[in-house]
C-alpha cells in the first residue's frame, strides 16, 4: 500500500488502515510518510510564514465588509441654505426654501424639503401656510406638535412685529403700515373677523381689537356695541376691519348699511370713522376710497 503526501499539507489524516493524503504531489509507503511527516509538516508552516509575510499589509479578504453608507442627498442642504439666506438675504428665496428653514427649528434632522413643498401646494403660498388652521395643517402627512408650534410662532412674531410698527407711527400719515398689519392680521384667516382700530386724537392707536368672529361668510355687527367700547377707551376716532376669507375684499352691500349704521351714531358722539378696510387673500379694498362712505 503506498500514501501520498505533500508538501503544502492542506490537511493531515494519518490511520493504519488507511492511505495518508496529504494533497497529492507524491506517494508514499506508510512507513516512510511516518518518518516523513514531522519534517514536511516544519517546511509547509515556515513556506506559509514566507507567504504571509510578502503580502501587501492592505491584502485583506474585504469581501463580507459591509459597504460604507453613502451620504444623503441633501448631506450638507441646511447649511448651504443658510448661507444662501445670509449671503443674498431672504428675497433669494423661493416660498418653499424660506419655509424649509423654519421648519428647521421643528425637524432637527432630515429632509424638510419635501414638506415644505406639500405645504406651500397644499395652502398656496407662505404666508397662508403660516395663518392655515391647525386642524388643516396637521392633515398634512409630517406635520405634529413641533411643526404646528413653530408655524404659529412665526405667524404670532409676524403680528407682533406689525402691531409694534403700528403703534410707533401716527395712523393717518403711514396708511401702507395700516393695511400691511391688517393683512398680516386677518387676509389669511379662514373666519370672518370684525376688528377696530380705536384711535386718539393725534390718530395714533390706543386699542386694537376683535370685537366678533364668524362665519366662512358672515359676521354679526353690532353697531352700539362698537361706540360703546369707543367711549370707553376715550377714543376719538375708530377704522373698521373685517376680512373675506373667499379672498375677494369687495365689499357687500350687507357691508355698506352697517358702516353706514356705525357711523350715524358715532358722528353725534365726536367719534370719527376714517374708514372700513376689507381685507382678503388677493388684496384689499376701502370703502373711503371707493367712496361708499
Amino acid at each position: 500500500m503506498h500514501l501520498r503526501c505533500s508538501a503544502d499539507l492542506s490537511f493531515v489524516v494519518a490511520d493504519r488502515q488507511w492511505l495518508l493524503y496529504i494533497d497529492g504531489a507524491h506517494w508514499f509507503n506508510y512507513i516512510t510518510c511516518n518518518k516523513l511527516a514531522p519534517a514536511i509538516i516544519a517546511s509547509a508552516a515556515r513556506k506559509s510564514v514566507r507567504k504571509l509575510a510578502s503580502m501587501p499589509a492592505n491584502s485583506r479578504d474585504t469581501r463580507d465588509e459591509p459597504e460604507e453608507a453613502e451620504a444623503p442627498h441633501y448631506h450638507g442642504h441646511r447649511m448651504r441654505l443658510r448661507e444662501r439666506f445670509h449671503r443674498a438675504g431672504p428675497d433669494a428665496l423661493s416660498d418653499y426654501e424660506l419655509l424649509e428653514m423654519v421648519l428647521f427649528a421643528a425637524r432637527a434632522r432630515g429632509d424638510v424639503k419635501p414638506l415644505a413643498k406639500m405645504l406651500i401646494k397644499t395652502f398656496g403660498s407662505f404666508a397662508e401656510v403660516m395663518h392655515a388652521p391647525e386642524a388643516r395643517l396637521r392633515e398634512v402627512d409630517g406635520v405634529g406638535d413641533k411643526t404646528v408650534t413653530q408655524l404659529k410662532l412665526i405667524a404670532a412674531a409676524a403680528s407682533r412685529i406689525a402691531k409694534g410698527q403700528l403703534k410707533q407711527r401716527t395712523l393717518l400719515s403711514s396708511w401702507d403700515d395700516v393695511i400691511d398689519y391688517c393683512r398680516t392680521a386677518m387676509a389669511f384667516a379662514d373666519k370672518e373677523q370684525f376688528r377696530i382700530l380705536f384711535l386718539d386724537k393725534r390718530n395714533q392707536l390706543i386699542s386694537d381689537e376683535v370685537q366678533q368672529v364668524g362665519t366662512v361668510d358672515h359676521t354679526p355687527v353690532y353697531p352700539r356695541e362698537v361706540i360703546k367700547r369707543a367711549l370707553e377707551l376715550s377714543a376719538t376716532a375708530v377704522i373698521l376691519v373685517h376680512n373675506h376669507p373667499s379672498g375677494d375684499p369687495t365689499p357687500s352691500s350687507a357691508d355698506i348699511h352697517m358702516t353706514k349704521a356705525i357711523i350715524d351714531i358715532a358722528a353725534p358722539l365726536g367719534i370719527a370713522v376714517h374708514d372700513h378696510i376689507i381685507v382678503g387673500r388677493n388684496g384689499h379694498a376701502s370703502m373711503k376710497g371707493m367712496r361708499l362712505i
